[in-house]
């Protein structure tokens, strides 16, 4: 297949451009800068994107976004995190729907969307809570598909949950804090706390690439959910420290603004349409997802 790409050269997008190009897929990436071999050049906030590329693409993939991580405090980071990715997923959507082939849109979005359910199962028939600050963005977010939805297109939500890995945010740094002995439950622990292992995301992804027939939202998690007091113990378990610093709801809410709500609400997910097209995880819940993503054995 022929795939187009943007926010290719961010955590996951490299990760994924690699896994798409092994399985023999023809892959061309979306960059904002002087582009290289297999890119090309498209400027979102000016609407500048060649359309032929968008013609040409069987499956568009938008991962693009200002990062999560950063000052939750700042009006800054907030307005940056809303607009770069309502504004790129609007553009590529409506650049589908303007061509002729109708390709296929994959397109990034959060767990967050569903706002806290308790201890109730989340699948993706359910239904959006709330008005956290993330789960707004999340609404706008798949509200700018619209277009590539109403022209008849394939459109894939991908409600991606935290991706445990070493080498990234939050793994990168809660390896760390717990080494140190400084890790510990957020607030009760009770809030079930989806996650992945980065080498499932990946594989997801490319299976979503693959197969036409899953369409609309889609969440990408481990079979079973823990709570965070299940991944306190796990992770500090597998750095062999205890887990003896708890961080109080009041705390958390006054240090994490307007991330406080993704960090105390619970979202219990379950990646019901991948199990049921028969997608297998490598690794299904969370003592599997954080040996995979530490790099410790089994």
């Amino acid at each position: 297949m022929r795939v187009l790409i943007a926010g290719a050269s961010g955590f996951l997008g490299t990760h994924l451009t690699d896994e798409l190009r092994r399985r023999d897929h023809q892959v061309t990436t979306l960059s904002r800068g002087a582009p290289g071999p297999g890119q090309l050049r498209w400027d979102p906030y000016a609407g500048r994107l060649d359309a032929a590329a968008v013609e040409d693409a069987d499956v568009v993939i938008n991962l693009a976004g200002a990062p999560t991580v950063g000052n939750p405090h700042s009006r800054r980071w907030a307005s940056d995190l809303r607009r770069s990715r309502v504004t790129t997923t609007r553009v590529l959507a409506e650049a589908i729907a303007s061509s002729d082939r109708k390709p296929a849109f994959l397109a990034g979005n959060a767990i967050a969307i569903y706002g806290d359910h308790g201890d109730e199962t989340v699948n993706e028939a359910d239904d959006s809570r709330g008005d956290s600050f993330l789960t707004q963005v999340t609404r706008e977010w798949k509200a700018a598909t619209q277009p590539a939805v109403d022209a008849g297109g394939r459109v894939v939500v991908l409600h991606t949950v935290p991706v445990m890995d070493r080498d990234s945010a939050p793994l990168k740094q809660l390896r760390l804090l717990f080494k140190t002995g400084l890790g510990g439950r957020l607030g009760s622990g009770q809030q079930y706390m989806p996650m992945i292992s980065r080498r499932d995301w990946v594989d997801a992804a490319a299976f979503l690439v693959e197969h036409e027939e899953v369409d609309g939202p889609v969440n990408l998690c481990c079979v079973t959910t823990p709570t965070n007091a299940q991944f306190t113990e796990a992770l500090a378990g597998l750095v062999n420290r205890p887990a003896l610093a708890p961080v109080p709801a009041i705390v958390l809410k006054q240090a994490a603004g307007r991330l406080a709500p993704e960090l105390l609400g619970s979202i219990r997910a379950v990646p019901e349409k991948l199990l049921r097209a028969g997608f297998r995880f490598a690794d299904p819940d969370v003592r599997s997802v954080l040996r995979t993503g530490l790099g410790v054995g089994s």
